[in-house]
Formats: structure tokens, C-alpha cells, sequence
């Protein structure tokens, strides 16, 4: 399934992003709750804002594999970072990180800079929307 990106000339050019991702009909809506770095309860967090990122993406990406879809399938994130200019001072790595996980797709976004995240230790966290294809018929 692809989405039809939406980007009104009106609007500030994306870069890096689309201003509306429509999802084509029939698909499933998965809603993915936010993300960190964190892979167990024990596990300390990497202490690089970018290797946070990466595996915060990585987690994210782990629960829509898990329900059959891919990357591409992803039509909305919102990232939560607690220090702006780190992410800013970041997005050259950042940038290569975001590709190698989901190449080339640009999904909506947006970037919210908060006080703290809930999981002790995280500087960022990632949460998507994603529209999946039909379920197969038994």
C-alpha cells in the first residue's frame, strides 16, 4: 500500500517530511504507543542522543513488522526530544540514522521538545500511526 503524499503549494516546501499523508482505502489503522531506546527493564539507555534515536526508531519499526507491515507503511510520527538543541546540533547523524531505517519514506511529523519523558534516562521517544494492508481472508 502507498500513501498519496499531500503537500499544498501554499505551504512551506517539506524537507525531510510531508505536510498530509493520505492513506489509501481499505487499510488497517495501527497506532503505535510512544517509543524509547529501552529493550528491557535492565537495560541502560545509550547515553548518545542519536543512538537513542536509532533504536528508538528500531522499536517503533520492531511493533509494525510484528504486525505485518514495513517502514513504508508508516504515515505519521511525532518525536519527543527533551533538549532541542541536541537534536538540532544532531541531524546530520540523525538524517543518515532516520535513512537507514526508513529510507527514503517521509512520512507527516512533527518534533515536540518536552521536560521529561516517563522512562528514566531517555532524551527521545517516537510514536506513529500506520495504515497496513487488508488482512488476508481465511
Amino acid at each position: 500500500m502507498s500513501f498519496e503524499r499531500v503537500n499544498p503549494p501554499e505551504l512551506v516546501p517539506p524537507r525531510g517530511w510531508n505536510h498530509g499523508m493520505l492513506a489509501p482505502a481499505g487499510g488497517r489503522l495501527l497506532f503505535v504507543a510512544g517509543q524509547t531506546a529501552r529493550r528491557d527493564e535492565s537495560e541502560r539507555l545509550p547515553s548518545s542522543f542519536v543512538e537513542q534515536f536509532a533504536r528508538a526508531l528500531d522499536n517503533l519499526l520492531a511493533v509494525v513488522r510484528a504486525a505485518g507491515g514495513t517502514a513504508e507503511d508508516v504515515g505519521r510520527l511525532t518525536v519527543y526530544v527533551t533538549d532541542l538543541p541536541a537534536y538540532q546540533a544532531s541531524l546530520k547523524p540523525l538524517g543518515e540514522a532516520y535513512r537507514e531505517r526508513m529510507g527514503r519514506h517521509f512520512p507527516a511529523m512533527a518534533l515536540v521538545e518536552v521536560n521529561a519523558l516517563v522512562d528514566p534516562g531517555a532524551v527521545v521517544e517516537i510514536e506513529a500511526t500506520a495504515v497496513l494492508p487488508p488482512a488476508p481472508r481465511e
